[in-house]
């Protein structure tokens, strides 16, 4: 199999990998959604959504609600943190900031700000405290926005805090992850769920860890790191579930709650995440759960290399098996390595939340299996074909299947092996050659000695034997190669009878049309020899060489002729020795050319029956 073809593919695979263009990144970042659809609902009965719904719409009117009521609603709220993510960045135009300012300030609450292209005011809320550890500034890895929309100023002074509500959303346009920091006119402003974080704490900063390459983490002092990539984002697990009460109903709110005010009104503002569309305050409440429980969804840089790696092992081992064992052999390996992938990426997410990426490994796994099983079926293809012209003159139609299905029963490029040889020739051809000369007819003596050939070599064909080569009226055939054949010699010696058997019937045939009578003569030999491919780069022929074919040749020219013109089957000693199921007589010992040492020759008793 020409494996270098599949690892072209390979190479073109990981190059494109390494590209990770649109379609290969949001496959990955499918499958990393579909993860998080398959984790169990964690239920939180601290966190709880507070809608602007239709409801709402319809007790206080249109949206914006005037602040005077939003602010008469909230002070029903008793003994709980509220993140507004509403953003107030206009007056009220019912004048009503004053009162909803002075009821703000008697309730712990967070304000949300947003990163816009303009800036709505000059005026900016206190700096909320933070320490960074490492080597370099936070604000070095976090771009500069163009301008921030801050809520009012008195409602800034009233708050208990505030936070951006940005979200970065994937090439895919899904929102999965959201910076905790945002860098703007030279300083650094908290996301809206982590302030929120901040204030149900009671602390006063947050701690900020950053290396060389990027920000490592963030920290409230009184929780878990926040882990993050280099840029300050952080995966947002969104698998947890909270109750939801109308904002027309925040008395039945329990206290002690974290409530997120958001809209849900037909025509709010709307998210795509990993579980589905959601509201903008679900999202702020997702977050702010991940960071509760310490949920870290981890994608360390280093995994593309070593999903690379996993990727070119696995890919060369599936060629070499291709290359080395049959296609079932393969195909199960390959079944093996696909779903291996797979469960091992849902399994370190289920227990670690390692995101491990199984689209681009399948997929690469699936192509150069592909591309390997096409070439494997190619290559046997054409080593098929190359048999079946090779061997289908030689041998049976089934032995030239047996052959292109399983070519390790021959070994071709030469061996030495014990086999058994015939040649066959037509005794008496001067006389019918005078008879269609005298008529004229050499096509009809052509036929005449196919149709004869024809008959001899079915015989030979149907008794396992192997065609070696046609030689005018001589037949040259062979056992044991390139299938192996136990018995060769009692095949041979059976396949000379049944062709005296026939050339009788012939002559019969033959005679009835005025041809003169026909004999033939049958030589067999067994021993050793070379066979195989013999000839040139160009052009070659499967054959045997040998002392051993030699004589059996010589044998073919006793047979039916001089002493021995009454015993058109000889064969030697060597051959004699092997029958089990044919009766042999002697009938002598002669001297070839080529040999110092007689001969024993043998024929077959005129019964032909086996051995009692």
């Amino acid at each position: 199999m020409k494996t270098w073809h599949c690892l072209i593919t390979l190479a073109v695979l990981i190059s494109i990998r390494l590209l990770d263009p649109f379609l290969l990144e949001s496959a990955r970042l499918s499958f990393f959604d579909s993860l998080q659809r398959g984790q169990d609902k964690s239920v939180s009965e601290q966190i709880v959504l507070v809608d602007i719904d239709e409801e709402t719409l319809d007790k206080f009117g249109q949206y914006p609600i005037p602040r005077r009521i939003m602010a008469d609603e909230i002070d029903k709220i008793e003994n709980s943190l509220i993140g507004l993510n509403i953003l107030f960045s206009e007056p009220d135009r019912f004048g009503g900031d004053e009162h909803f300012a002075d009821i703000l300030s008697w309730k712990q609450a967070v304000v949300a700000i947003a990163p816009s292209n303009r800036t709505n005011t000059d005026y900016r809320p206190p700096r909320i405290g933070t320490a960074t550890f490492g080597d370099r500034d936070a604000e070095d890895f976090r771009p500069e926005l163009e301008g921030m929309l801050f809520a009012q100023p008195i409602i800034h002074k009233s708050s208990f805090g505030y936070g951006t509500i940005s979200s970065a959303q994937d090439v895919d346009g899904i929102t999965r992850r959201q910076p905790l920091l945002e860098n703007f006119d030279g300083r650094l402003y908290p996301a809206f769920a982590l302030d929120i974080l901040r204030v149900a704490s009671g602390d006063s900063s947050y701690q900020i860890s950053t290396d060389e390459y990027g920000i490592e983490f963030v920290r409230i002092p009184k929780f878990k790191p926040v882990i993050t990539d280099t840029n300050g984002t952080v995966p947002i697990a969104f698998w947890n579930e909270f109750k939801r009460y109308s904002f027309t109903n925040l008395d039945q709110i329990p206290q002690g709650s974290i409530i997120i005010v958001g809209a849900t009104f037909e025509g709010s503002n709307i998210v795509s995440t990993p579980m589905g569309a959601m509201y903008p305050h679900d999202v702020q409440a997702n977050l702010i759960k991940t960071m509760i429980d310490g949920v870290v969804l981890k994608r360390p840089s280093e995994f593309i290399l070593y999903e690379v790696l996993t990727t070119l092992v696995l890919s060369v081992i599936l060629l070499l098996l291709l290359g080395w064992a049959n296609i079932r052999i393969s195909g199960i390996t390959f079944g093996v390595f696909v779903s291996g992938v797979y469960f091992f990426s849902t399994d370190v997410f289920s227990t670690y939340f390692y995101m491990v990426d199984p689209v681009f490994p399948i997929l690469a796994l699936i192509l150069v299996f592909a591309h390997g099983s096409f070439v494997q079926f190619y290559t046997q293809f054409k080593a098929k074909q190359m048999i079946k012209g090779q061997f289908g003159t030689y041998l049976s139609p089934d032995m030239v299947d047996m052959l292109a299905n399983d070519p390790s029963l021959m070994k071709l490029g030469g061996e030495r092996k014990e086999m058994t040889f015939l040649f066959m020739d037509i005794c008496g051809f001067t006389p019918i050659s005078e008879h269609y000369k005298n008529k004229n007819d050499a096509e009809g003596l052509v036929t005449l000695i196919n149709n004869y050939l024809n008959e001899m070599t079915n015989i030979i064909l149907n008794n396992g034997g192997t065609i070696d080569k046609y030689m005018g009226d001589c037949i040259m055939a062979f056992w044991n190669a390139p299938l192996p054949c136990e018995n060769h010699a009692e095949m041979a010696v059976k396949s000379a009878i049944e062709i005296e058997e026939k050339t009788n019937e012939l002559r019969r045939q033959y005679s009835e049309q005025g041809l003169p009578p026909i004999n033939v003569g049958t030589g067999i030999n067994t021993g050793v020899c070379i066979v195989g491919n013999m000839g040139s780069e160009s052009r070659f022929d499967y054959s045997v060489i040998g002392d051993s074919v030699n004589l059996a040749a010589r044998l073919e020219a006793t047979a039916s002729r001089g002493d021995y013109i009454d015993y058109p089957t000889i064969y030697s000693s060597f051959t004699m020795e092997q029958l089990t199921n044919i009766e042999s007589r002697s009938i002598g010992q002669i001297k070839v050319k080529g040999k110092e040492e007689m001969i024993d020759i043998y024929t077959h008793c005129p019964h032909n029956g086996e051995k009692e």
